[in-house]
């Protein structure tokens, strides 16, 4: 929540339409989230990256699955990382993680690594949204903590910060305000969209 109620209570409406949505694009494709593997080495070839680590995360509900990308990037030599919430209030920390891992509830009571697990410094964050606009600003699920990231992470240096999406989940206008973080892009089934910052 913000301290602004009309923008809380606009992002709260938006919310309820784009799940109802996206289990429906869901439904309508289930093939989009090898389709978004696919098109690994061509994200790779937009931010000119090289094998690094890749912080994705555990999909939940409708969300698209990031396992196929992971399993495309771990075949492209990438190490791969989860969010975990240590700090209700701060940004998350990225712990390192193979799809063997055992994984434990963090503060939030998400699936994270467990704490045994080293901290890693992302070269690639990909995340979920609920819905995005044509200029990267996503709809994420109100915790913030995605949001607090990228602000922390900006600047010189800074991965690229890529959501994930079914193309279905485009919307003409996300509403946000001064602590809301816009993404590089969007990777969908269809194909890159990447942030506009001309609109």
């Amino acid at each position: 929540m913000t301290q602004d109620p009309v923008l809380d209570a606009q992002k709260a409406a938006l919310r309820i339409e784009a799940r109802r949505r996206r289990r429906e694009l869901q439904v309508q494709h289930p093939e989009a989230d090898w389709m978004i593997a696919d098109q690994a080495d061509a994200l790779m070839e937009i931010f000119r990256l090289r094998p690094g680590v890749a912080a994705l995360y555990k999909a939940l509900g409708a969300e698209i699955d990031p396992r196929p990308m992971a399993d495309a990037l771990s075949r492209r030599g990438w190490r791969l990382a989860l969010p975990a919430v240590i700090d209700l209030e701060g940004p998350l920390e990225f712990r390192a993680w193979k799809p063997r891992d055992a994984l434990a509830r963090d503060l939030a009571g998400l699936l994270a690594p467990l704490e045994s697990a080293p901290p890693v410094a992302p070269s690639l964050i990909l995340v979920p949204l609920l819905a995005f606009d044509r200029r990267g600003h996503r709809l994420g699920q109100g915790g913030g903590f995605y949001d607090r990231t990228f602000a922390a992470l900006r600047g010189a240096g800074a991965p690229p910060l890529i959501g994930l999406a079914y193309q279905g989940q485009e919307v003409e206008a996300v509403p946000h305000g001064p602590f809301d973080q816009p993404l590089d892009g969007i990777l969908t089934e269809a194909g890159y969209n990447p942030a506009r910052k001309d609109i």
